[in-house]
């Protein structure tokens, strides 16, 4: 095995050695189905939509934590209707002993359903503070975001890191997924250059079908131009067949530099599925460079 081989391996073990993953409030027959798969202790973001009510969101939360995991609960600011809604999820996570990690996101709605305009206004009410958080996620935007200019993104990351800051939060980045890796490294290279020091977790997209991540790409805005398909291991001619992440980590692990990129993780838009991406993780931790 070459140098250069070697150290690709070296990190392509590391990146992975602290992944997270992602679930809806809908998923925990299919979370208990993976749980085998996944190493004890790993972080499992619950999102916050918009068909599934408080309830389901505490009990998702609730059955991470008891098949030994850590829940991470989302906050979808414009889609709390008011302070006492934001209060009675904290509330309810807090009773269960689920509240310490959380992720504050916009949210889909254009017109806040109440008073929360976007996630910074989640973290300087200082309600996560006062209800046990101690770490809080945000969101990145390597290449860019359909609704939401260029520098609006580095201004609201700026913004939401100070934020996290004064609050006596630790945090730490969620990027959404992509298919190319020279723009995500090229991001991360400017946050660290605007003085953001949180730990990054770039969002790859566990295996699926390539008709569900093209799908996916084109309602959140990813490039995947036919060329970068290719690059990614996209068939463009063969919608039909599936892709893992396999080339993307690999050129991630070749082109990160810790001395410029800081600390970068992996986290894994579960597309396909819990089960499918935890078998795809342990067989590609196995054999990295195969």
């Amino acid at each position: 095995m070459s140098q250069l081989s070697t150290a690709s391996a070296a990190v392509s073990t590391s990146l992975l050695e602290d992944f997270s993953l992602e679930m809806t409030g809908k998923d925990v027959p299919k979370l208990e189905e993976a749980s085998s798969l996944i190493p004890q202790g790993t972080r499992i973001n619950v999102t916050f939509l918009g068909n599934e009510n408080l309830r389901m969101r505490l009990d998702a939360a609730r059955a991470v934590k008891r098949l030994g995991f850590v829940p991470v609960p989302h906050f979808s600011a414009r889609r709390l209707g008011s302070r006492a809604d934001f209060e009675q999820f904290l509330g309810g996570l807090q009773a269960d002993g689920t509240e310490a990690d959380v992720f504050a996101i916009g949210g889909d709605p254009i017109r806040p359903e109440g008073p929360y305009e976007d996630s910074l206004a989640l973290i300087e009410s200082g309600l996560f503070r006062d209800h046990g958080v101690r770490h809080v996620g945000i969101s990145g935007y390597p290449e860019g975001h359909p609704a939401i200019s260029g520098e609006k993104l580095w201004a609201a990351l700026r913004d939401k890191s100070a934020a996290i800051a004064a609050q006596g939060l630790d945090g730490s980045i969620i990027t959404q997924f992509g298919f190319d890796v020279d723009p995500v490294l090229a991001w991360v290279e400017r946050v660290r250059d605007e003085g953001i020091a949180l730990p990054i977790r770039i969002g790859v997209p566990g295996p699926a079908g390539v008709r569900r991540l093209m799908g996916y790409a084109a309602r959140f805005g990813v490039g995947t131009s036919a060329s970068i398909a290719r690059k990614y291991g996209l068939s463009i001619t063969n919608l039909m067949g599936t892709a893992g992440p396999d080339k993307f980590l690999h050129a991630l692990a070749e082109g990160h530099d810790p001395e410029r990129h800081g600390t970068v993780k992996i986290h894994f838009y579960t597309f396909g599925g819990l089960k499918a991406t935890s078998e795809w993780i342990n067989q590609f931790r196995k054999e990295p460079l195969a």
